[in-house]
This record gives C-alpha cells, sequence and structure tokens, in this order.
C-alpha cells in the first residue's frame, strides 16, 4: 500500500507537535519555579482584601442604589470582576519575564539551530501562561467566594464567563510575549507589562467611568479593559451587557493578532542577526 503524505498537512501536524512540546516545557518550568505564579496569585488577593475590607464599606455605600449598611458586600461584589482582570493582566509579566529570560540567556538562540517551527516556540510560551491565568482566576474567585461574593450566574453564564476569560487570557498572553522578546533584559521585561495592570484600574474596575473627570472617563470608556470587566460582571452578577460581550470578544482577537504578529516579527527580526 503506498502512503500519501500531504505536505501541508504534514507540516502543520509538526508545528502542533512542536507546540505541545514547547507548552509541557513551559508548564514543567511553572512547577520548578512556582515563586512567579504565586506572586501572581497573591497580588490580586491582597488587593480584593484592601479593597474590600479598608474601602469598601465607603467606597460601596458610593454605588448608585446601594443601601449603606451594606456598601462593603456590594462593593466586593462590584469590585470582582475588576480583580480578575488584574489577575489575567498580571500574568503576562509572568510571560514576558519567562520569554525574556529565554532570549537573554540563550535558550532561545539553541532553539534556532533546531529543527523545529520557530512560531511553536512562541505558543508555548502562550499556551502555557494561559493555563496559569486561568488557574490564577479560579483561585482569586475562590478566595472572594470565601469573602462573601456571590455571583448570581446560572450554567450558561458560568460557561460564557470561562469562554471570556480564556480569549482574554489568550490575548493578553500574546501581548505579554511579544514584550518580552522586545525588552532587552528580563528587569525591561517585568516593568512592561505593567501598563496591562494599571489599565482595570483606569477602567470601569474599581468606581463607575462616570464618577471620573470628562477626559479620563472618556478613556476609562473606551478602552479594551472596560468592556473586558463588564462582561464578567454582566454574565457573574446579571448587570446589563449592552455591547460589553461583543467589545470583548473583538478586543481579544485584537489582542492575540496584534500580539502573534508583534512577538513573530520581533522573533524573526532576532533570529537573523
Amino acid at each position: 500500500m503506498t502512503t500519501v503524505t500531504v505536505p501541508g498537512l504534514a507540516r502543520r501536524s509538526y508545528v502542533v507537535a512542536d507546540a505541545v512540546t514547547m507548552l509541557r516545557r513551559n508548564l514543567l518550568h511553572v512547577v520548578r519555579y512556582p515563586g512567579l505564579s504565586l506572586f501572581t496569585i497573591l497580588g490580586p488577593v491582597v488587593v480584593l482584601l484592601l479593597s474590600v475590607f479598608v474601602f469598601g464599606g465607603t467606597l460601596g455605600a458610593g454605588l448608585p442604589g446601594v443601601d449603606p449598611a451594606g456598601g462593603r458586600a456590594a462593593y466586593l461584589d462590584y469590585v470582582m470582576p475588576g480583580i480578575l482582570l488584574i489577575t489575567i493582566a498580571g500574568t503576562a509579566s509572568g510571560a514576558a519575564i519567562t520569554v525574556a529570560m529565554d532570549m537573554t540567556e540563550g535558550i532561545t538562540a539553541r532553539f534556532r539551530t533546531m529543527a523545529i517551527s520557530r512560531a511553536s516556540v512562541l505558543a508555548g510560551h502562550v499556551l502555557g501562561n494561559t493555563i496559569q491565568a486561568i488557574v490564577a482566576v479560579a483561585l482569586v474567585l475562590g478566595v472572594g467566594a470565601l469573602i462573601g461574593f456571590r455571583p448570581t450566574a446560572g450554567p450558561a453564564e458560568w460557561a460564557a464567563t470561562a469562554g471570556i476569560v480564556l480569549l482574554i487570557s489568550f490575548g493578553v498572553s500574546w501581548i505579554g510575549v511579544a514584550m518580552g522578546i522586545q525588552s532587552k533584559t528580563v528587569e525591561t521585561a517585568s516593568n512592561l507589562p505593567l501598563i496591562l495592570t494599571i489599565l482595570p484600574l483606569l477602567g470601569s474596575g474599581f468606581v463607575p467611568t462616570d464618577s471620573m473627570p470628562a477626559g479620563l472617563a472618556w478613556f476609562a470608556e473606551y478602552q479594551p479593559f472596560t468592556p473586558f470587566i463588564e462582561s464578567i460582571r454582566g454574565l457573574l452578577l446579571g448587570t446589563d451587557l449592552g455591547a460589553s460581550l461583543v467589545l470583548a470578544i473583538v478586543w481579544s482577537v485584537v489582542f492575540s493578532v496584534a500580539g502573534y504578529v508583534w512577538s513573530l516579527a520581533l522573533y524573526e527580526r532576532k533570529s537573523v542577526r
């Protein structure tokens, strides 16, 4: 019997196999060096506890339609989606640092001499970081439940929430990988993604956007993290979604495509040096 091999299909299968190998490598790295992942979880948990137990009584009482006596519980419900987005954004630093370490320590140069797909090296980082982001979100949600967070979502809303978290994490991971390749040092890679962590603070994560000064309110309303936050808030707590879910999907795709093109272009450029 003659076996017919389709070249395009064979190449795609090699890329997938290489990406799985790179993913396994990155997950093993997480297991062996858990400190960075632990910090990614502890940081948002500390912000959550401070927000709710230090500022929650006052900020919660100022939310529209909230009884001042229940301000802290209301603020926990309000702030939780923003904390989840800070968690996802924080994982971009981990991706950037890991990629920068590979770039500066010569591991990536070794990969370039091997018969493996260059895209698969990047995909391994992205998939590994996406898995870490989802695990971190689940753990932070667990902490929120322990201190009183009670979503009203049903099975369909929970499934939609999981899907949008996956899309956002995937897009943010590509941006984090691109930032890691762009950085010349590991220190720069650890600082560059901080802009992603700040964006939930400058959106609707902690206070309604209409409570901000006019210029800042405009930015907060139209930057990508506000529809991310409002989508999760609407799905978990039943608030009005409006166009937030559609915008969140669109922004996730934009992040993924832009991060992929940016990171691959940088990787190819540095590969010919």
